[in-house]
């Protein structure tokens, strides 16, 4: 068993059964605890499999993804919080990293950051800003707060500077195109509610500009060309969605304005 470190590992879940036991198998060696929230609308065995597993589970009624993370934040008790999402695993080279370094990060670094390899139809993808995908997933638990008026791809504000580890977090992003459709039109959605939120309005030049700048980032720029019918695909429905949010963000400005 791997020496226990001062963090808690934290998981937001709805519904996460098929994936839970594995996240949780990845950090309960060596978490010193781990808090699972399960959104109050879950209807599967995702909170007994946590609990079987060791995990102290709370029921939350859902309030966005950055306000269940300030929750989680409450309930941790570590000095450190790692935020892991249910379909998602540390690989071995992250937690070697944690455990050589853990208790010798200085004092004024508030927040680390994570690569994470996606994982897309059973393919680790090198390209289209997949990789080396850095996420904000260490914090300092006291130092730590999420804005929740950010409603996708929150980030937390860490009162102290950052740094980047090397070890990885896996990613099993999408396995089924339905899966994808499904879940890129609810960040779509989000990110509409984010943008009308901010008071910005859609314009005629967004519903053409937005798409073709995802595309260029996703296949051109970033080399999504280079995971080939994967990366095409993935360009394409996320060109796609960049113009749905806009198209979304126009339906909130017309609805407001009646």
């Amino acid at each position: 068993m791997s020496t226990q470190l001062p963090i808690s590992v934290a998981i937001i879940a709805k519904d996460e059964a098929r994936h839970i036991g594995a996240a949780l198998a990845s950090v309960m060696p060596w978490a010193s605890e781990v808090v699972v929230l399960v959104d109050a609308r879950s209807s599967d065995a995702t909170a007994a499999i946590a609990q079987a597993a060791g995990a102290t589970v709370y029921h939350e009624a859902w309030r966005g993804f950055p306000g269940q993370r300030n929750l989680a934040l409450a309930h941790c008790r570590s000095p450190w919080v790692f935020f892991l999402d249910a379909d998602e695993r540390v690989e071995a080279d992250l937690l070697a990293e944690l455990t050589a370094q853990i208790d010798a990060i200085p004092a004024d670094v508030a927040g680390l950051w994570v690569p994470r390899h996606n994982l897309f139809f059973g393919r680790v993808l090198q390209g289209g800003g997949w990789y080396p995908d850095y996420q904000l997933r260490l914090v300092r638990r006291a130092g730590a707060h999420y804005d929740e008026k950010i409603e996708v791809h929150e980030v937390a504000t860490v009162t102290g500077t950052t740094q980047q580890l090397h070890g990885h977090i896996m990613h099993l992003n999408i396995e089924r195109f339905a899966e994808l459709w499904q879940k890129q039109a609810a960040y779509a959605r989000r990110e509409a509610a984010t943008m009308a939120q901010a008071g910005r309005r859609a314009r005629w030049r967004n519903f053409v500009g937005a798409p073709l700048r995802e595309f260029n980032y996703r296949y051109l720029r970033n080399g999504g060309w280079r995971d080939g019918w994967v990366g095409l695909v993935l360009a394409s429905v996320m060109a796609w969605f960049a113009l749905m949010s806009f198209v979304e963000l126009w339906r909130i400005n017309q609805t407001r304005s009646v």
